[in-house]
């Protein structure tokens, strides 16, 4: 972990506090300055008196306090930069793997058949589970960002918002923040859908916002800066409510997540993402990454997985997590593993490979 720049250790995080400790430290400086003895070839050269010494120590404490606010603003720039994920060039490619926080072999397995590592690992977090730091710390080993969805699961929205998860969140944030590395965490996702009890129909815009907010202020007052808040919808064509109103406001999201499936074989980028990109482009240019897709088996699906490629470059989107699991329950939860279909990982190697030489 990178240790704190010497001058945020003065002068503490950028913002109001640290305003007023450069105020206290320009009349401390200029205080004590009247104190120190002055040589006497100092004192010659300030011959105009007691009022001159003072004014030349004023500005000299000013122009001091000036030179550390800057100094700690440039470099709390330049860390917010380096709090991120890996911004590649390219197109960033992630997985979820089920049961990947038991053990790593899944995701080493997709590794090792599509021929490169996952710049993202995503893994569902049930509320008042704890932050999985051995995953992460294996991710980061891998050079991959770890990914928590938290899934608010039985708690009303309004307890998290009134503060009764308080102490669970706090706990959460400390683990991350101790972690160190980047980490991507949302939380809620598929609000606009009217399937999870945080949803719509079920629960309020207003509420979720509300809650939202909670969680994020939260996670800053522990000192987890190390988060990107990743706010994730369901993609509209399979929604139930407009999206805008379920926006908690860009200073509360870094990335726009999308969760969207090709379940038919007629199914392309443009059906599946592209009016749900134009919906948001309408009231943020927060960056997009494609949160959860897959497609389903079919004669179309080695296709379906170029134009899934093709349509994130082509939108300039943050990238995108296949979703690597085999499911048998109906049309909404196919086999979606692509170790299960040579062809559709023939597919994802080749688009992989052309989005790895094109950055």
């Amino acid at each position: 972990m990178t240790l704190p720049h010497p001058i945020e250790v003065i002068l503490g995080p950028p913002g109001v506090f640290r305003f007023v400790r450069v105020v206290v430290l320009a009349f401390t400086l200029s205080a004590v300055g009247r104190l120190l003895p002055v040589d006497a070839i100092v004192r010659r050269a300030l011959r105009g008196g007691r009022r001159r010494r003072q004014s030349y120590a004023l500005w000299g404490a000013g122009a001091l306090a000036v030179v550390l606010a800057a100094g700690g603003s440039v470099y709390a720039v330049r860390a917010s930069h380096q709090q991120q994920p890996p911004n590649a060039a390219r197109s960033l490619v992630g997985v979820f793997e089920p049961g990947a926080t038991s053990s790593y072999a899944g995701i080493t397995e997709f590794s090792r058949a599509t021929g490169a590592e996952p710049a993202i690992a995503l893994y569902y977090s049930g509320w008042n589970d704890p932050f999985q730091a051995r995953f992460a710390a294996l991710a980061r080993a891998h050079h991959t960002t770890p990914f928590a969805q938290m899934l608010p699961y039985g708690v009303p929205l309004t307890s998290i918002t009134s503060g009764r998860s308080d102490a669970y969140l706090r706990s959460f944030a400390a683990a991350v923040r101790a972690f160190g590395a980047p980490v991507i965490i949302g939380f809620g996702p598929e609000m606009n859908g009217n399937w999870y009890g945080w949803g719509a129909g079920r629960s309020t815009p207003a509420s979720f916002v509300a809650a939202w907010r909670h969680v994020v202020a939260t996670f800053r007052a522990a000192g987890a800066a190390n988060v990107t808040w990743l706010w994730t919808i369901n993609a509209v064509n399979a929604a139930h409510s407009p999206l805008r109103q379920w926006w908690p406001g860009g200073s509360y999201v870094t990335w726009v997540g999308i969760d969207g499936y090709y379940y038919n074989p007629a199914d392309t980028f443009r059906s599946v993402f592209g009016v749900t990109i134009s919906q948001l482009r309408a009231f943020t240019a927060k960056p997009v990454l494609i949160a959860e897709t897959a497609a389903g088996p079919s004669a179309a699906q080695p296709a379906q997985i170029a134009g899934l490629f093709r349509g994130v470059q082509r939108n300039h989107l943050v990238g995108l997590i296949w979703f690597d699991q085999a499911q048998h329950d109906g049309h909404f939860h196919q086999d979606w593993r692509l170790e299960d279909n040579p062809a559709a990982m023939k597919a994802f190697r080749a688009a992989l490979a052309t989005l790895t030489s094109a950055g």
